[in-house]
């Protein structure tokens, strides 16, 4: 994600500075779910407490994993992200404000302590992302960019995949869960291949300089990889566990191993803020080729759903967070000691957590164990590091 130009903004001085851009409160908030909905879970696991009316512990975890830490940082890339594709004002102020009390009121809704009565928790939660929708659509039809407006679709369809998760929560749908689900991280999963496909090659190009002249992107591979990704959403859905589903599985993990090839990250080795871009897009293939062997070899299922999750979406979260934090505030894009320290703690949770299906009965809770600490770490010197960042002014003196 690039900077977009800020000049001529007039944000005025009442704004509060965590509501001056939308970037601000998510990639900070997404940073906080990420550390507190993640250590919730350990304690669950921990203690086995569980309150006797909620949903169940891992819907629970999943859910808010994907519709609170996921999609906050989602939130904050398109809202930082659209200005700059249409040369239009950022969401600021008051929209902003309501933008983040819906998804706060989402977390808190579906929080099993809540005790909130399931019909009131869906409404509230599933509010978050037509707002979302609203507050993005309004400048991209404007712009008449067309091209960019996919991403409102892909929007209505996680919010799709959030009501079927809920009707089954409220004994309306059954399978609706799965079904949520399955389609939530397809729909993830298409927008870490488009932005992906986007920002990969260009950042890996721009800070390579004159050794950054042979990363491409080769339009016969873009359109098989966009394709195949598409195509594994509703065959995941309708049957996860088909040799057709496995099968182009493996298809999507070979198309997007030669696409990230052609972005040759290895040379990108001395730069930490370019190096962890590519080992987050390298665990989409990884995951593809492990829910491929999970239908076509019976491998856990767990195994290639958790190194999509933990290991592609939350790499790439910290990545750009942490990339896009210091860009729009006007700071050097170069990371700190305790970043990069979140960079490979971040790994060795994605490694722990992709293993743990895999490994021997007696050595899966020390492998939870060590994915789950590892996280919390990684997110909290993330937090550490950068919200003084976006709780301050930018460098240059510049509104935003």
């Amino acid at each position: 994600m690039s900077s977009p130009s800020l000049a001529g903004r007039d944000d005025g001085p009442t704004i509060p500075i965590l509501f001056q851009y939308g970037f601000r409160f998510f990639f900070l908030f997404s940073g906080v779910a990420a550390v507190g909905l993640l250590g919730a879970w350990l304690g669950v696991l921990v203690t086995g407490e569980w309150p006797d009316h909620a949903v169940g512990a891992s819907a629970w975890h999943a859910h808010e994993m994907l519709f609170g830490t996921v999609v906050a940082a989602v939130a904050g890339f398109l809202l930082t992200a659209v200005p700059s594709w249409t040369g239009t004002k950022a969401v600021s102020g008051a929209p902003l404000m309501a933008l983040a009390a819906l998804w706060i009121a989402g977390r808190v809704a579906v929080f099993p302590w809540t005790g909130m009565p399931e019909p009131v928790a869906a409404v509230i939660d599933l509010a978050f992302l037509p707002g979302l929708g609203v507050a993005l659509a309004r400048p991209l039809v404007a712009a008449g960019k067309w091209r960019n407006s996919a991403f409102l679709i892909l929007i209505a369809l996680l919010t799709a995949g959030n009501l079927l998760i809920h009707l089954e929560w409220l004994d309306l749908l059954d399978g609706g869960a799965e079904a949520g689900f399955a389609l939530g991280l397809g729909i993830v999963l298409m927008m870490v291949t488009v932005i992906g496909g986007r920002i990969l090659p260009a950042f890996t190009r721009n800070g390579l300089g004159k050794a950054g002249l042979g990363v491409r992107s080769w339009p016969m591979v873009e359109r098989p990889v966009l394709v195949l990704t598409l195509t594994l959403v509703p065959a995941t859905m309708a049957a996860p566990d088909s040799v057709v589903t496995g099968l182009i599985a493996l298809a999507a993990a070979v198309a997007h191993t030669v696409r990230l090839a052609g972005w040759q990250g290895w040379k990108a080795w001395r730069s930490p803020i370019l190096w962890i871009l590519h080992v987050g897009y390298l665990w989409v293939p990884m995951a593809l080729l492990l829910r491929g062997l999970h239908a076509l070899a019976g491998l856990p299922a767990a195994a290639g759903t958790h190194a999509l999750t933990v290991g592609a979406f939350a790499t790439l979260i910290l990545a750009v967070m942490s990339r896009a934090s210091l860009g729009h505030t006007g700071r050097p894009l170069v990371v700190s000691r305790s970043t990069v320290a979140a960079y490979v703690l971040l790994t060795v949770a994605a490694v722990a957590r992709t293993a743990s299906p895999l490994l021997p009965v007696e050595w899966v809770w020390s492998a939870l164990q060590c994915s789950g600490y590892a996280w919390v770490a990684a997110f909290t010197l993330y937090l550490v590091a950068y919200a003084p960042v976006l709780l301050s002014p930018r460098a240059d003196g510049r509104p935003g």
